[in-house]
């Protein structure tokens, strides 16, 4: 019998547990989750804590090494995932702890759902690092989540806004034991794209026809969005209707609004309800199915403009996809959709250390009509007209940022008025600006700035003196 070969110690790889949605699931966390497990599984082994509401799966164990190796063509892939309900608890962290020994952990979704985990600060960082894939997308600074930052080696921020957010909220307190950086969401290039092969074309326009049930389509906006209150589902529907009901008939009959959502959702609005009373006769669609990313590329290629008016948004991922396949955007100007629009201040892309200084551009009356501030012709962006501090428990306050939608109607008119032709020449932009290395928007780029991140942190990483915990 052949015994497996065994890799020299300096090569073995380091073990991470994943503390966020599962990532079988189509979140956008749990997409995330995924692109940042298959695009480092040749320089980690990685577990995860895979949370959902009430997850179906809950208390199993699943290796899908196999099914990632597959994929990867990593040969010593290894991924396991631990489903639970919610976010789990310390005492389950524990018990996979136990069991994997993992080299670090890693957290990433929103800080509400770990309240738990930096109480155990003075137990875990004894002996395991921990790091954060921070989403916080919002001012005013969140000082109630220092404690939690500063719980951590490593802080990796979604978009330029929320790195301003962790340096601000922990610039009272100075360590030298932690570190903070900016890593944007990055889109797989090889699932999103331009479809240009003359066979993926014949099945997109075939999917094209069956979308619109036959009807000559010649001008199409995308929404892929969860329906619920924050993503401003409904207004993007008064958007449309707003933009529709300038048209004359005929072209109001050429032009249609796809959404790929849930169209009743107990966190948002029944949309049916809302089509059938105020806009019936125009030609709104809801996407329902389960979507393959292949067929989900087709409806991005197929889209003219997509659109996400989301009041708050960390993100914003489906805009991005969007990007990647070449279609141009509207997006709100909020948290980390501001990143997508290639903004420029004096010729120059803000940087997430220009933040500092600008906080964020959400203030119309500052910027919606300041010569100084350009963007990327692959975007038009819609300035927030109500801006209010909403609240909660977990959650003392935050900024609710919404536009208008008849901001947004001008919005829509602006890249129908252009043409096919210069809506494509956008789109080309703006594909070509998210995979740019200033951007950094490609799954490629995002792997590799966490590989570069981590290891460094694993260099400087040391443990922390034991401390008690006392409350008063």
């Amino acid at each position: 019998m052949s015994l497996p070969k065994l890799k020299k110690v300096s090569e073995v790889k380091k073990k991470i547990l994943l503390l966020s949605d599962d990532l079988r699931m189509a979140s956008g966390v749990g997409t995330m989750s995924r692109e940042i497990v298959v695009g480092t599984v040749d320089k980690y082994d990685w577990v995860q804590i895979g949370g959902a509401i009430k997850h179906p799966e809950q208390g199993r164990i699943f290796d899908i090494s196999e099914d990632i190796q597959k994929e990867t063509g990593v040969e010593d892939a290894s991924v396991r995932v631990y489903p639970v309900d919610g976010y789990g608890n310390p005492q389950q962290l524990r018990e996979v702890i136990e069991l994997e020994k993992p080299d670090a952990i890693m957290i990433y979704t929103d800080p509400r759902f770990w309240i738990w985990l930096y109480e155990m600060e003075h137990e875990l960082r004894q002996s395991i690092p921990i790091f954060y894939y921070n989403i916080w997308d919002d001012l005013p600074y969140p000082r109630w989540n220092e404690p939690f930052y500063e719980s951590c080696d490593l802080i990796m921020n979604i978009s330029k806004q929320t790195h301003n957010i962790v340096q601000n909220v922990c610039q009272n307190k100075p360590r030298t034991d932690w570190d903070s950086t900016y890593i944007p969401h990055g889109i797989n290039e090889k699932l999103f794209f331009p479809v240009k092969n003359e066979k993926d074309k014949l099945e997109m326009n075939k999917m094209k026809s069956e979308l619109f049930n036959g009807k000559d389509i010649e001008f199409c906006l995308f929404y892929n969005n969860r329906n619920i209150r924050r993503k401003m589902t409904s207004d993007t529907i008064m958007a449309f209707k707003t933009f529709a009901d300038k048209l004359p008939k005929e072209q109001r009959d050429k032009t249609a609004f796809v959404l790929h959502t849930q169209p009743v959702d107990a966190a948002g609005t029944d949309l049916p309800a809302v089509v059938q009373e105020l806009c019936p006769d125009l030609n709104i669609i809801f996407s329902t199915q389960k979507l393959s990313s292949k067929h989900l590329n087709y409806l991005y290629n197929i889209a003219d403009v997509t659109i996400n008016l989301a009041s708050n948004e960390g993100f914003g991922l489906g805009t991005c996809e969007s990007l990647m396949c070449g279609t141009p955007i509207i997006v709100n100007v909020t948290g980390g959709m501001q990143d997508q629009c290639g903004f420029r201040l004096k010729d120059k892309h803000l940087t997430y250390k220009d933040y500092s200084e600008i906080h964020s551009l959400h203030d119309w009356r500052k910027w919606e009509h300041n010569e100084e501030l350009t963007h990327g012709e692959w975007v038009k962006p819609v300035w927030p007209r109500s801006r209010s501090i909403q609240g909660s428990p977990p959650t003392p306050y935050i900024m609710d940022d919404r536009c208008d939608w008849i901001d947004a109607a001008d919005s829509i008119q602006h890249f129908y008025d252009m043409g096919k032709e210069q809506r494509d020449e956008c789109g080309f932009k703006g594909h070509e600006w998210v995979c740019s290395d200033e951007a950094m928007m490609s799954a490629r780029h995002m792997c590799g700035l966490f590989i570069e991140h981590m290891d460094t942190a694993f260099d400087k990483w040391t443990p922390r003196e034991r401390y008690e915990v006392y409350k008063v």
